[in-house]
C-alpha cells in the first residue's frame, strides 16, 4: 500500500488517514507531498492524485484499489483487516455513536477549521472565540462527555480503547492546544491521552522536523 500525505504540521485529513493506517498495522509506503509549494498543483493534477481530484490523503492498495477521504480509508482499512483491528467498538450502541460522532467531524465545525487551522509546531495564546467558533467547541466538548460517560470506562479515550472515533478528533485535540482554547478537565485528560498515543508521538516528530513553512497558517487568530 501507498498513502499520500500532506505536510504533518498542517494537514489534518492527512493525520485521520495516516493514523487509520498505522492502526491497521499493515505495512504501508508513506509519501509526503509539501503542500502549496511550487510543484503542487502540476503534482496533483498526476495519475496517483487523480481519483481524489488531487486531495490528499489518498490510498493505494496495489494498482487497481485507490480510496480518498480519511473516513473512506478508515472504512476501507477495517474491512481490510477483518474488523479485527478495533477501529469501532464492538458494542453496538456504542459502535453507532462513535460511527455518528466520526460523521459529524468530518461534516461539521467549519467555523473552527476555519478559523483555527492546524498547526502543530505553535502554541498561541489564548484570545477570544468568534461566536460561531465557540458554538463548535461547545458541541465537540457535548459529545466528547456523552461518549466518555456512556462508553469511556477505564479507558483513556472517548470509547474507552483507541477508536476511529479518536482518529477522526485527534487534529481538533492539537487545535485546542496550538490555541489555547479553555476546556474542562476532563476534556483536558482526554486531550493529554491523545497526544500521548505513540502514533500521535510519531506524527508530531515529523511536524517538527519539516522544514516547509505556510505562511497562511502561520500567525495568531485574532479575535
Amino acid at each position: 500500500m501507498k498513502l499520500f500525505i500532506g505536510n504533518k504540521a498542517y494537514s489534518s485529513w492527512s493525520l485521520r488517514g495516516w493514523l487509520a493506517a498505522k492502526h491497521s498495522g499493515l505495512p504501508f509506503e508513506e509519501i509526503t507531498v509539501p503542500l502549496y509549494n511550487e510543484e503542487w498543483n502540476q503534482r496533483r493534477e498526476g495519475d496517483e492524485f487523480a481519483p481524489s481530484g488531487g486531495k490528499v490523503p489518498i490510498l493505494w492498495d496495489g494498482d487497481d484499489i485507490v480510496v480518498w477521504d480519511s473516513l473512506a480509508i478508515i472504512d476501507y482499512l477495517n474491512e481490510k483487516t477483518g474488523g479485527t483491528r478495533g477501529y469501532w467498538p464492538d458494542d453496538m450502541a456504542a459502535r453507532a455513536m462513535a460511527r455518528s460522532m466520526a460523521a459529524e467531524m468530518h461534516s461539521s465545525f467549519a467555523a473552527l477549521r476555519r478559523e483555527h487551522s492546524m498547526n502543530i509546531r505553535r502554541i498561541y495564546p489564548a484570545a477570544p472565540l468568534l461566536p460561531e467558533v465557540q458554538a463548535d467547541v461547545v458541541r465537540i466538548l457535548q459529545i466528547w462527555a456523552e461518549a466518555r460517560a456512556r462508553f469511556g470506562g477505564e479507558g483513556d479515550y472517548l470509547f474507552g480503547d483507541w477508536s476511529a472515533a479518536d482518529m477522526m478528533f485527534a487534529p481538533v485535540v492539537t487545535r485546542f492546544i496550538t490555541y489555547s482554547i479553555p476546556l474542562p478537565p476532563f476534556a483536558l485528560a482526554y486531550m493529554q491521552a491523545v497526544i500521548s498515543h505513540k502514533c500521535m508521538q510519531e506524527w508530531i516528530g515529523g511536524a517538527q522536523a519539516e522544514d516547509w513553512v505556510i505562511e497562511k497558517f502561520e500567525g495568531p487568530v485574532e479575535g
